[in-house]
């Protein structure tokens, strides 16, 4: 299984940007709209990653014949 290196970049990316508006928001006194900035970031970063997941677990079964 291959993660190809624009993947991580999209990735860090993504939490670039979270981080960046967390950080804008929370000085702006918008806590609350900032942990949901975070929870969205999370969310696409988790969303992103099913697949990726999927296919190591695919690819350990044809490994170990399960």
């Amino acid at each position: 299984v291959k993660m190809e290196i624009s993947f991580l970049f999209k990735i860090a990316g993504i939490g670039l940007i979270v981080v960046v508006m967390q950080q804008i928001l929370s000085r702006a006194g918008r806590e609350e709209i900032a942990t949901l900035t975070v929870l969205t970031g999370i969310i696409i970063i988790v969303i992103m990653l099913i697949p990726q997941v999927s296919s190591v677990v695919d690819e350990l079964n044809s490994i170990l014949n399960l």
